[in-house]
């Protein structure tokens, strides 16, 4: 069982009650463990490392070229940096458990 807002959407704090049930945790221990869970992926991104999951999926980094842009309020043209950017490609797996 999962508890989401009406929207749909799982907050953090959602995240960490349901760790804290589902592996019967206090609610403070829970949010250490998502925190560190989520601080390694962060962590490993910035490093260049990809993070796989199994049955879930790969978090990665891609690269940007630097582009130009407009600016939407002026219809200036600007330049975009080269930027790295966060990517996540779901499992096969993942994919099969929502279809």
């Amino acid at each position: 069982m999962h508890s989401s807002h009406e929207d749909g959407t799982m907050s953090k704090k959602d995240l960490i009650d349901a760790v804290a049930r589902e592996c019967d945790l206090t609610k403070e221990k829970a949010g250490v463990a998502v925190d560190a869970a989520l601080a390694h992926i962060r962590n490993s991104l910035k490093a260049g490392e990809e993070v796989r999951i199994p049955d879930f999926g790969t978090f990665k980094v891609a690269k940007r070229k630097a582009r130009e842009g407009r600016n939407p309020a002026t219809g200036a043209t600007i330049k975009i940096p080269a930027s790295r950017v966060p990517k996540f490609s779901p499992s096969k797996g993942l994919k099969d458990a929502l279809n």
